[in-house]
């Protein structure tokens, strides 16, 4: 964490005008030289010239909406290094995005929220204290309209508490710039590149989308990826070229729809979705994005499930040149998730896994559907939409290393700590 020490002086003090000032030249220099899509930004008045010091420690706030939860990530820092000192991390369900025609019901889930902060950070800090909500693919995937009017609704409720609201504190995040966070919070906090000639990346599947990040070592991986796939980004005093690109629609949810035939459907409250992924005399209920389902198994294994599966995944997804060589990939969210939920790897210590470990565990899950089935009837589908993704995909070999992780050097790695980060770094700090 040493290497954010530049970041920030003992005596820290935040002025409103010189951060509206740094960030709009901020976004305009990452725009020009990272080649990354700017975030939608709520509008917002112009603050008056507010200071505010940071004592010996100093918090900040970072919500994560995502599309099946929302989550408050309060970090904890001491000045001296900085370093950060500890994380308090709580969730509410369902996401933000299932109340996209109840916006204040939806701001009600963010005041809940707020009240942990508050909890959580002592009162005479709460004024010092930044506040910031970045939504991703459950929000990207609303209508515009809708997604604003949400959004808005966040913004009068952080503006009506105590807490310090900086300049574009409430956006939906692009992307891209999800997986670059989460991949330059890895590299600071493993100092990767000092240690291995390997390419080392990131994967990160989300309920909506799902993200790939890595430096490349090889030309021939940055001259045949589309344009828009490359960003630049400054790393330890010199500018790399990044593949980076986030699918909207291929999470983890989105893709059970798909394999479902239910994405875009009218006449749910009379059709059954059908999938030979689901358990024998399945048949429930099942809600996602504010919306209720019914869906059915029709079992016939393995074999089977994958050919629905291939249907969603073939031809979408880009396959870069490089990873089809020697490669290690920290693997988040739910290639964590399913891998604990099927035995794969320890729930609290994560582990090393080969992409062939998620073939021959899918395969056992799906011809012992009714084995797993009190874990979870989506298993075989989750984990066969895994393999699929991995191989025919991203297009990477049965020997690549997946690191599963939600810890590096016992910090909780995401886009949340890397975005925090970011927004210190962006204010104009003397």
């Amino acid at each position: 964490m040493w290497l954010f020490a530049g970041y920030f002086l003992a005596e820290a003090t935040y002025y409103n005008h010189h951060m509206y000032n740094r960030y709009r030249a901020f976004n305009h220099h990452a725009n020009m030289d990272n080649q990354l899509p700017p975030e939608v930004p709520v509008e917002m008045e112009a603050l008056a010239p507010h200071p505010v010091y940071f004592s010996r420690t100093f918090y900040g706030i970072m919500f994560d909406a995502g599309s099946t939860g929302t989550r408050i990530h309060i970090y904890k820092f001491i000045q001296k290094d900085p370093v950060l000192d500890n994380e308090m991390y709580h969730a509410v369900k369902p996401g933000l995005s299932a109340y996209a025609d109840m916006p204040e019901v939806g701001g009600e889930t963010i005041r809940q929220l707020l009240k942990v902060a508050k909890k959580t950070i002592p009162k005479e800090q709460w004024i010092q204290t930044p506040v910031v909500l970045k939504a991703t693919a459950g929000l990207r995937l609303l209508p515009q309209e809708k997604a604003k009017t949400l959004l808005n609704e966040v913004k009068e409720i952080f503006d009506d508490s105590p807490f310090f609201v900086p300049n574009n504190s409430v956006t939906i995040m692009n992307g891209n710039n999800e997986g670059t966070i989460t991949f330059l919070c890895l590299t600071y906090l493993r100092h990767l590149y000092a240690k291995t000639r390997k390419t080392i990346g990131i994967l990160d599947l989300g309920g909506g989308s799902t993200q790939i990040t890595f430096l490349p070592r090889l030309k021939k991986t940055v001259l045949t990826a589309p344009p828009d796939y490359i960003a630049k980004i400054n790393m330890f005093n010199g500018t790399f070229e990044l593949y980076t690109h986030s699918y909207l629609g291929n999470g983890l949810i989105a893709a059970r729809l798909a394999t479902l035939g239910a994405l875009g459907a009218d006449g749910l409250d009379w059709k059954v979705f059908r999938s030979s992924c689901l358990p024998k005399k399945f048949r429930e209920d099942w809600s996602f994005g504010g919306l209720t389902y019914k869906v059915s198994g029709i079992p016939d294994g393995y074999k089977l499930c994958y050919q629905e599966i291939m249907q969603v995944v073939k031809g979408i997804v880009h396959q870069p040149f490089e990873v089809k060589g020697s490669s290690i990939f920290y693997a988040f969210s739910y290639y964590y998730d399913r891998a604990v939920e099927s035995g794969l790897i320890d729930g609290s210590r994560g582990g090393t896994v080969e992409v062939r470990d998620f073939k021959k565990r899918a395969k056992e899950v799906c011809n012992k559907m009714t084995k797993y089935r009190p874990i979870s009837p989506f298993l075989c589908m989750d984990m066969t939409y895994i393999t699929c993704l991995l191989k025919e995909g991203f297009g990477f070999k049965d020997s690549t290393v997946l690191q599963l992780t939600k810890k590096v050097n016992n910090v909780e790695t995401s886009w949340a700590l890397g975005a925090i980060f970011d927004h210190f770094h962006n204010l104009n700090i003397h």
